[in-house]
């Protein structure tokens, strides 16, 4: 009796896991479950203990989040601030993260925080411009770049909306795998195990890859998302097809100086985002590095450079965008952080534990850094086996000091912990993973921050700020 009560119990919890996930809505697993309930003698108590979890979920939610950190501002203030001072866009780049991602992949997000936003009306198309580059040897297809331009009806409020694909990249290194997701194989697998298994050929070689000599093409598709960002306006942009964007010259300080940059980012994405920063401070630092594959970099007097292209292009960086680079604050919105495991086994920027010499006005290299601020907000579900909280002290030992790097932290609980007899049993992992996105927290605090005037009520009540002070 005792075996047949432990089994009902695994068994329950694990019916409450499929219920609950989002990504495995199979009716065939469900009625498995059921009828393994039913040979061990447990079809009555199962189904007793599945209703008395169900009716629970329907309870209040008890999700936990907090927050440890500086209070910070969210997008809503970077629109705010760009209508009252009548100049700059507001503009946000989004990196995807692990597994294949086609063009698109930010539409439920991007809808949930133009809600938030109070962006009401969109163009009537968006623009895919189909990435290259200049300064990387054999360039190739880079993925998409998606623009999507929102405002409210009276366009006093407005939004450019960046987002990058860079899928195409991996997806021939990846096609290494699929027969292992052909019939020939997948037959033999049970039911569970062959859909983990195509879960983990779609992701997994992903972290491997850009470690490797995809990593550089990766990095150059986000440095080209962020050139179209930081140097034309939505009207600027070509209408689609295949462009380069060729640096950041006189023309770009405008929009450097004015424009408001803001990153999100989901899961390796998060890595990206910050490794291609690293790679433009470097750049900005030191261009002659970059200097291979027949391209040859001229410094000007003024501290800016030009990169002669063997085919006669031309890429220039002026020394007024490099100054107006110094004074920005970039907030990157982090979620399922993978920043400390994607650092095991890497060398770290020739920049690090410098953070009081590069940031603060009378440190010694002041005049060196790249950024004035980069603040990472790290969103992590502790029950995410893909993620990793950032503690206070990573900034100083693995981060480029020259991005003036600080960190808050928001433990958050995506995935439901479902209790089984008094028991936190389970949080569907996969919920955990992929759901910061839609979580309605998450994107109200991206939208309006916390610890300001205009922080969400969802916010005020479902999170817990511990403020840090220096």
């Amino acid at each position: 009796m005792t075996r047949i009560f432990s089994t009902c119990k695994y068994l329950t919890m694990l019916q409450k896991m499929f219920i609950d996930n989002s990504l495995l809505k199979m009716g065939k697993l469900l009625l498995l479950l059921l009828l393994l309930m039913g040979l061990v003698g447990c079809t009555s108590f199962g189904k007793g203990a599945m209703q008395a979890v169900l009716e629970k979920t329907e309870e209040e939610d008890t999700r936990r989040c907090d927050v440890r950190g500086k209070a910070f501002a969210g997008i809503d203030a970077s629109i705010t601030r760009t209508h009252e001072e009548t100049r700059g866009k507001t503009k946000v780049l989004m990196t995807h993260g692990v597994g294949d991602h086609l063009a698109g992949y930010s539409t439920e997000f991007l809808e949930k925080l133009a809600r938030e936003l109070k962006l009401n009306a969109t163009s009537a198309n968006y623009i895919d411009i189909k990435l290259s580059a200049a300064l990387i040897e054999n360039p190739k297809d880079l993925g998409n770049l998606r623009i999507s331009h929102l405002f409210n009806e009276d366009k006093s409020r407005e939004l450019i909306f960046y987002e990058l694909t860079w899928s195409d990249i991996t997806r021939g290194e990846k096609s290494l795998l699929s027969y292992d997701n052909s019939g020939e194989y997948s037959f033999r697998r049970a039911m569970l195990n062959s859909m983990l298994k195509t879960f983990s050929n779609d992701t997994g070689p992903d972290p491997i890859i850009y470690l490797g000599k995809s990593r550089e093409l990766i990095l150059a598709a986000f440095a080209q998302a962020f050139c179209w960002m930081a140097t034309r306006d939505w009207e600027d942009l070509p209408a689609s097809g295949q462009h380069i964007c060729f640096g950041l010259d006189e023309s770009s300080t405008n929009h450097i100086m004015y424009d408001d940059y803001i990153f999100v980012s989901h899961s390796l994405g998060s890595r990206i985002t910050i490794d291609g920063l690293q790679r433009i401070a470097a750049l900005f630092a030191n261009p002659e590095e970059f200097a291979k594959g027949g391209i040859k970099v001229t410094m000007n007097p003024d501290g800016g450079f030009k990169a002669m292209m063997p085919d006669g292009q031309n890429v220039s960086v002026s020394s007024t965008s490099i100054q107006a680079f110094k004074n920005k604050h970039i907030p990157i919105f982090m979620m399922s952080n993978q920043l400390p495991m994607l650092q095991m086994g890497r060398e770290l920027p020739k920049v690090t534990g410098q953070i009081a010499e590069y940031c603060n006005p009378s440190g010694s290299n002041y005049a060196s850094r790249m950024l004035r601020e980069t603040s990472i907000i790290a969103f992590s579900d502790p029950n995410d086996l893909l993620s990793y909280d950032v503690h206070p002290d990573f900034k100083d030992k693995y981060l480029d000091s020259r991005l003036c790097p600080t960190v808050t932290s928001i433990i958050i609980n995506i995935a439901k912990v479902i209790s089984v007899y008094d028991v936190k049993g389970l949080a569907n992992p996969f919920k955990a993973h992929v759901g910061y996105d839609t979580d309605d927290r998450v994107v109200a605090m991206i939208a309006n921050g916390i610890g300001g005037p205009n922080t969400s009520d969802v916010t005020k009540k479902r999170c817990e700020w511990r403020k840090m002070i220096d």
